[in-house]
């Protein structure tokens, strides 16, 4: 079984993360250590939080070089929630620079009439990538679950792999190039189809160990 570093950072579910991917039959190994990093067959970053702190514990570590690293090297590589965010290169939520991986900024929602901020629970996804494996043996639009304030705007759309609509608002929810693909929604709270979504990632890393 593929192993994937999951990163600890102090700032995820790590353990419903770990859980999803056991079932997607990976071994997920949960680390802050550069050499695990490396050592893994790919890697996850989860998230939960505020942009702020996410960057700051995960400079204290160390760990932004390393993931850089990973991303260059073309392993496969997972961002989900805060963990697509903080890939970007600043957030209306803070002032500290994001790892800056993707061009582009987060931005928070606007208020509107009828609408929640956060967005949080289940919303369709538009698949704007149809060819990205993440989307394999899925249906056309997707229910998946979401629990967010904040969306990245990538400033090349065509990194961008789905969007989903809030009110008026039509924003990134995934994002897909090479070997990085990171998500807003969560897909281990989405039941089968996140449970799919990981099984997807696990087995483009199947296919990366066996090239």
């Amino acid at each position: 079984m593929p192993v994937i570093a999951v990163v600890d950072y102090e700032m995820g579910n790590l353990h419903s993360v770990c859980k999803g991917l056991e079932k997607a039959g990976a071994t997920p190994k949960i680390t802050h250590s550069a050499k695990e990093l490396a050592k893994a067959d790919a890697v996850v970053l989860p998230g939960v939080g505020a942009f702020d702190p996410a960057v700051q514990h995960l400079r204290s570590r160390d760990l932004e070089q390393p993931i850089k690293d990973t991303i260059a090297s073309g392993k496969p590589f997972l961002g989900i929630c805060l963990g697509l965010q903080i890939l970007f290169e600043s957030s209306a939520e803070g002032n500290q620079p994001g790892l800056g991986i993707i061009k582009g900024k987060v931005q928070r929602f606007r208020p509107e009439p009828g609408i929640t901020i956060p967005h949080m629970g289940w919303n369709q996804l538009e698949v704007t990538q149809p060819k990205s494996i993440l989307w394999e043996h899925l249906p056309a639009q997707p229910w998946v679950y979401f629990v967010h304030s904040y969306y990245v705007d990538p400033i090349d759309p065509q990194v961008r792999a789905a969007t989903v609509t809030h009110g008026t608002q039509t924003i990134t929810a995934a994002i897909a190039h090479e070997n990085l693909m990171a998500v807003q929604f969560h897909p281990e709270k989405s039941s089968n189809i996140g449970l799919q979504i990981l099984s997807n990632f696990v087995a483009q890393v199947r296919e990366k160990i066996a090239a």
